[in-house]
């Protein structure tokens, strides 16, 4: 006897013809030619019963805003979410974790500054999806080659404490020689506030006293960073 359960999820994704199926079609014509929702269902692999791997995939991207809040979803939250096994919450946080050390790497290798974008794209992933503000700083040595990345202060929705003298010592034990500081707006409006330039300000006093400079000041929101230096020098 057929079980009728699964069969939907089986004929839904067999009616696609198969050059066109995720996994086929991620082989034969590469990554970039798939949707997000396709990308997933490549790493989820299997759908539920009445819904289909792809179908699973985008009500995912939805409930989730986009790829970036799912990939930086707590386990909790990715706990009490249909159709998120133990297995597949593991290889969600393991591909987020992947993608977090090889942005790492690069900034560890390369100067920084030569390619900005790398900065820009590793503090998105790390904080974009954040619903409380996070004060986090980029240590880098002379060649401006990444240190060490340190989340230093966690604050409210809007508001976050920053004591100046925690990020100069930090910066003094890593043995820094330049500093990137960056921060997330959780509501989406990636302007710098006039207490974000004070702050600015006062660190870049700070830092200069013990000959460490101040490179730039990102502030990160949904999807979108803000550069201090190139937009609001301060």
């Amino acid at each position: 006897m057929i079980d009728v359960l699964n069969e939907p999820v089986n004929m839904l994704l067999q009616e696609i013809p198969k050059s066109t199926r995720p996994r086929e079609k991620l082989l034969a014509m590469g990554s970039h030619t798939l949707t997000d929702a396709e990308l997933l269902s490549v790493m989820l692999g299997t759908g539920l019963p009445g819904q289909n791997v792809l179908q699973l995939s985008q009500s995912l991207i939805d409930e989730f805003h986009g790829l970036a809040g799912l990939l930086q979803a707590t386990p909790a939250l990715m706990e009490k979410t249909k159709g998120l096994g133990a297995a597949r919450r593991a290889r969600l946080l393991a591909v987020m974790e992947l993608a977090r050390r090889a942005a790492i790497q690069k900034m560890r290798q390369r100067n920084v500054m030569n390619n900005p974008e790398v900065v820009r794209q590793f503090l998105q992933m790390q904080m974009g999806a954040y619903s409380q503000e996070v004060f986090a700083v980029l240590f880098m040595d002379a060649q401006y080659r990444l240190l060490v990345f340190q989340e230093m202060f966690r604050g409210t929705l809007n508001q976050t404490s920053v004591y100046p003298r925690e990020v100069v010592k930090l910066a003094l034990e890593v043995g820094a020689a330049a500093v990137i500081l960056s921060h997330n707006h959780p509501s989406g409006e990636v302007r710098p506030s006039i207490a974000d330039s004070n702050l600015t300000r006062t660190l870049h006093t700070a830092l200069s006293m013990v000959d460490i400079k101040l490179l730039d000041h990102i502030i990160v929101g949904p999807g979108q960073c803000w550069s201090m230096a190139e937009r609001s020098p301060w």
